[in-house]
């Protein structure tokens, strides 16, 4: 599991309590006192049935005492107010350390909207171009190609891809990961150590600069490293690496602290283990906090999947997208840029958004997100609009413009499920009350 974070490119601090629930075995021995979610005193303001919205805190609970998950952080957020802040289940199992508010989380590929949010500041002042070619900013994709044993010319040559910057935030660019498939490609990148933890942003793009494209640019939805290359990208027209970036223009300005590409040894307790199914018992502890490459600075700094967070300040980027680009009085983006971002970006040929033959149908993807662009079969609550992303080990994150609502939802389960997110998220919609 050591290099999963790697290869998988995918303030408030109250400690857990059972909520009066039967405790589990987990629970038993370090049970404290019940503590009340954070709830605004004018609830009818923010327009939710708290009563109906704690619903969704029971159903995180029952995924711990059945051993579907070891715990989870849950925060709720309606008209720019906390309306929910809840954590269940254990953050340490083997220390049976109980699950905090502000518990430190891998979110893998939630870093995605962190760094498609860091391009379009650079769009917004001028500094990046949507549709120029990604070589303009990275000559070392001037000379890309197709793989021609899957797009070829009449003449059997190969011919030559040109992926734009707003082909690398839709995942349309023609990369790949490397390790989801078998074709000549995703070899290649295997071959050569694609998303190597000892390499550089400039060192990832070198690699990928002498690879062939997957597909024809701006043809096919294709989950990949492109975000890690846009990471890239913010590097070269900021002149900062992505790390001091992210803290000037994101994290500063948003007080995001606990927000990083590796966890200080002085926050290294509030770091959770990474669980996976067990036959036998459910789950079971496969990466243990206190011996995480998470707890070293990495060279890699990716841009698709590296960072860790807490619920609390993701709660924050979340706020300021949905203040279209402002949080706390300081602006980051343009309202422009936020209802660009979150509007379906993927041509006809690209749509719906589809990963490793999973196809999710009336869902398209937005500059950094997936966008639901028409009611979903079965899932008819779902509003269109809805965006967000997840992570591989199970965080995800969803907005709904229409509702003012944003959740973050946190676990530390691998391989990625949607169970945490399916199980909370008809409940909350049902706790916000209709205008």
């Amino acid at each position: 599991m050591s290099n999963a974070p790697f290869q998988i490119s995918f303030c408030l601090s109250l400690m857990l309590s059972c909520h009066g629930r039967t405790q589990n075995a987990w629970c038993q021995e370090t049970a404290v006192p019940s503590v009340a979610p954070s709830v605004p005193a004018d609830t009818q303001a923010v327009g939710v049935d708290v009563d109906k919205l704690a619903k969704a805190t029971d159903a995180l609970q029952a995924f711990v005492d059945n051993k579907k998950i070891a715990g989870a952080v849950l925060m709720v957020s309606r008209r720019g107010k906390i309306v929910l802040a809840d954590a269940v289940g254990l953050g340490r199992v083997e220390a049976n350390q109980p699950m905090q508010l502000d518990s430190i989380f891998r979110i893998y590929s939630m870093t995605k909207a962190v760094t498609s949010v860091a391009a379009m500041q650079l769009v917004d002042q001028g500094k990046l171009e949507l549709d120029a070619p990604v070589s303009k900013y990275l000559p070392e994709f001037a000379s890309l190609k197709i793989d021609s044993s899957l797009n070829s010319n009449d003449s059997g040559t190969q011919a030559f891809g040109v992926p734009t910057i707003r082909d690398l935030l839709r995942h349309t660019a023609g990369l790949t990961y490397g390790i989801f498939g078998d074709t000549a490609v995703d070899r290649l990148y295997r071959n050569a150590g694609v998303l190597s933890r000892g390499d550089s942003n400039q060192v990832l793009v070198e690699k990928l600069g002498k690879i062939p494209l997957q597909y024809a640019p701006s043809t096919k939805f294709h989950y990949s490293v492109s975000v890690d290359v846009l990471g890239r990208v913010v590097e070269v027209v900021s002149g900062n690496s992505l790390e001091k970036q992210f803290a000037n223009a994101i994290f500063g300005p948003l007080g995001m602290n606990d927000t990083g590409f590796y966890v200080p040894p002085d926050k290294v307790a509030r770091f959770v283990d990474c669980f996976g199914p067990d036959v036998v018992d459910g789950i079971k502890t496969t990466e243990l906090a206190s011996s995480s490459d998470f707890l070293r600075n990495p060279n890699f700094l990716s841009g698709g999947g590296g960072l860790v967070s807490t619920a609390g300040d993701y709660m924050k980027f979340c706020q300021m997208l949905c203040g279209l680009g402002e949080f706390n009085g300081v602006r980051l983006l343009t309202e422009a840029t936020v209802r660009e971002m979150s509007r379906n970006q993927l041509p006809p040929s690209a749509y719906p958004l589809e990963i490793n033959g999973d196809k999710r149908v009336s869902v398209g993807f937005g500059l950094g997100f997936s966008v639901v662009v028409e009611p979903i079969p079965g899932f008819e609550y779902v509003p269109r609009g809805e965006y967000g992303w997840g992570g591989a080990a199970s965080t995800h994150f969803w907005i709904s413009p229409k509702h003012e609502l944003a959740v973050v939802v946190l676990s530390q389960l691998m391989p990625f499920t949607f169970q945490c997110e399916s199980a909370v998220k008809p409940l909350i919609y049902d706790a916000v009350k209709a205008d």
